[in-house]
């Protein structure tokens, strides 16, 4: 079974694979490393209900805490990893990046955190999972081959304009010596500029963020006074092409495109689940 995704063009950046029923989104040019277990969950799979249903990954939005638990039971088992070795961030919009060790193993799902105010996570531990929320926001994949290492970052409108996509690179440079010329990222789905609204404030702040030359790629007039739509996939790739970054794969999929497929807060507010990214080394 194809799902029937609304993309923006006619790359084939992310594949849908299946297992159990629960499906997810990959990246090719993760998958063909052979160094990584991920995926990108959808809104299929899962046992929650009504405005979670069904594989709603949070447990923070009013879900039964049992479903959610069976969910992520689910999702481990279609990726092949353990739920008892994931890490959850702790989102606040920040730029925080967590170094992740054996200590951290489960944490999120199994037992609470000890930790907050995280957006990004990195390791070298193989077998550990690391886990980021979405529902619009950018989830940023990365890989080192040369050393080893991986991290995985979310990024919305705020981490993106305070370049959090550069900060895991040198987070991981500082942790595991990689270099930016070996690192694979991948720019997961997330809000498209044609889907994405901003005011004045937000238009602002980018504009100070990012090289004039970059304006006009960035944000576009939508003809309502003082509004613009804001390009968060470019504004990413731009971010890790001047981090030094060769390697940059950017999905087509947008959130709020596809409600059947994925949760969007632009769309449904608070009423819905919560995708998740997952990166584990083998």
């Amino acid at each position: 079974m194809e799902l029937a995704w609304k993309k923006k063009d006619e790359r084939n950046v992310l594949e849908t694979k299946y297992k159990n029923h629960v499906a997810y989104l990959s990246f090719p040019a993760l998958e063909e490393t052979g160094l990584v277990k991920h995926g990108f969950s959808t809104r299929l799979g899962g046992v929650s209900e009504g405005v979670w249903s069904s594989m709603n990954l949070s447990f923070t939005r009013g879900d039964n805490p049992d479903h959610v638990q069976e969910n992520y039971s689910r999702i481990a088992a279609a990726l092949d990893v353990k739920k008892e070795n994931m890490v959850l961030t702790y989102q606040t919009h920040t730029t925080n990046i967590r170094l992740v060790t054996e200590a951290d193993a489960g944490k999120g799902v199994i037992r609470e955190r000890d930790y907050k105010d995280v957006d990004g996570l990195i390791t070298n531990i193989p077998g550990l999972v690391l886990v980021t929320f979405f529902a619009d926001c950018v989830p940023l994949y990365f890989l080192d081959p040369v050393k080893k290492a991986i991290g995985l970052s979310h990024s919305g409108w705020r981490g993106t304009v305070h370049g959090i996509g550069k900060k895991t690179a040198e987070e991981m440079n500082l942790a595991f010596g990689t270099r930016p010329e070996d690192l694979i990222a991948c720019i997961g789905p997330s809000i498209c500029q044609d889907c994405f609204e901003v005011g004045e404030e937000v238009a602002e702040e980018f504009q100070a963020a990012f090289h004039p030359k970059w304006h006009k790629q960035l944000l576009r007039p939508n003809g309502k006074p003082g509004k613009y739509q804001l390009d968060l996939w470019r504004a990413n790739e731009i971010i890790l092409q001047e981090a030094g970054i060769k390697q940059i794969y950017t999905t087509n999929i947008c959130t709020y495109c596809n409600p059947d497929l994925l949760y969007s807060h632009r769309r449904t507010g608070d009423k819905r689940g919560n995708l998740c990214a997952f990166l584990s080394l083998k």
